[in-house]
């Protein structure tokens, strides 16, 4: 086995890129408990067509990653959506809750993989989306707060939570 001297590995190590810490949070039954204690869910698979997801790209504009969406139904109660977005370099799971009509129940972070920016866990920070729905802006620095050091977190789940209000309101409503 080749040793490096350490006047070479040193300085290498420095260098190296930080790992992404991946921390698991909450399972999506924890998830589901968070936003709707005792409530039940019934699975409500969802595939958007191609159709759908332009109306969704449009509406929200973000782009529809994947048209595959976990979703379930809560009976009375709403909708209970898990969904992933991109934080700089790695997926962020989150679990969004929607009332009836499509307002924000509650967000939670299931699973961060980043180094940094895992501040968008923070209840302060997730409590901004509370009754918000597909006719709010969700503009970034503007009625949600970023957090210095997390941007593109916080942007990605605010762009994340803009598109399943989108997507609510084209292919969930109805249902």
């Amino acid at each position: 086995m080749q040793r490096w001297p350490t006047f070479i590995a040193a300085p290498l190590a420095v260098l190296a890129p930080a790992s992404a810490l991946a921390s698991v949070y909450l399972s999506v039954e924890q998830a589901q408990q968070a936003i709707f204690p005792g409530a039940t869910f019934v699975p409500a698979s969802l595939t958007l067509t191609d159709e759908q997801a332009g109306a969704v790209a449009r509406r929200s504009g973000v782009r529809v990653r994947v048209r595959e969406q976990a979703v379930w139904r809560v009976p009375g109660a709403g909708w209970f959506i898990v969904d992933q977005v991109v934080g700089k370099h790695e997926f962020i799971t989150y679990a969004l809750g929607l009332d009836p009509s499509g307002a924000v129940r509650g967000i939670e972070i299931m699973e961060y993989r980043e180094s940094y920016g895992h501040e968008v866990r923070n209840a302060a920070w997730r409590q901004q989306f509370l009754g918000k729905s597909a006719a709010d802006p969700l503009r970034l620095d503007e009625d949600i707060r970023n957090i210095s050091g997390a941007t593109l977190s916080c942007r990605h789940v605010t762009d994340g939570v803009k598109r399943l209000l989108a997507l609510h309101e084209i292919a969930l409503r109805a249902r």
